[in-house]
């Protein structure tokens, strides 16, 4: 393999991230010869000996990407937007330090939302002006939304099972992403609204794009022939 220096590496999270990004790597002509649910590896090789992957956490993707770690990733569109990312309405791209995001790649598809337990007057709640606690992993998502539309909120952070906030009494509603909606229903919760479609973007590292300009560019722009 050639050296770090010279290998182009991209950075994926295990899951559905990573599944989801077999077919696009496939078709810029990668295999990833490692695998990541039987080896305790975190760099991976691939078929082309300049590209690599490394194994990191979701939310830490663009970390990596931003301070050279890696020289690409791929991170839900939420992963970035909480990192502090400026989403720049329909134009594709968000700012960040040493980062941009060319391509939406279209993967792992679900939808940012507030819910509620099935009770709750969420309406009403608004339309009243009451000051309303929601819980929420993507706290700088939640402060933005409920900001834009005049709604007072006291925020709570939580990191996991978020469903049980509602139910147990400590919050009135959740702000969290959502697929098809079968986990707010066995949890007698409902989606009350929408506040974002959600997708993987293409990260990239523009000093990298600089440096490894041409088989940089080739590789985006067989990501974006990919993603369709």
């Amino acid at each position: 393999m050639t050296n770090a220096t010279a290998a182009i590496t991209l950075a994926l999270s295990k899951g559905r991230i990573f599944d989801d990004s077999l077919p696009l790597l496939a078709a810029a002509g990668i295999e990833v010869l490692d695998d990541p649910e039987k080896s305790r590896k975190l760099i991976l090789r691939t078929s082309r000996p300049d590209v690599r992957v490394v194994l990191v956490r979701a939310s830490d993707v663009p970390t990596y990407v931003e301070h050279g770690g890696a020289d690409l990733g791929v991170a839900g569109l939420d992963v970035l937007l909480e990192h502090g990312a400026e989403w720049a309405g329909g134009q594709g791209a968000a700012a960040l330090s040493g980062l941009y995001m060319p391509v939406d790649l279209k993967i792992a598809r679900c939808r940012m939302s507030v819910a509620t337990r099935a009770d709750f007057d969420y309406a009403a709640a608004v339309k009243q002006g009451s000051r309303i606690r929601v819980a929420s992993k993507y706290t700088h998502i939640a402060r933005q939304h409920f900001a834009d539309k005049g709604v007072h909120v006291d925020l709570i952070k939580l990191y996991g099972s978020m469903e049980l906030a509602p139910l147990t009494g400590l919050a009135d509603a959740i702000v969290d992403l959502v697929s098809t909606g079968s986990t707010l229903k066995a949890n007698h919760l409902v989606e009350v609204e929408r506040i974002m479609d959600i997708s993987a973007r293409l990260v990239v590292n523009q000093a990298a794009l600089k440096l490894k300009r041409e088989p940089m560019r080739r590789l985006i722009d067989a990501f974006a022939r990919a993603a369709g």
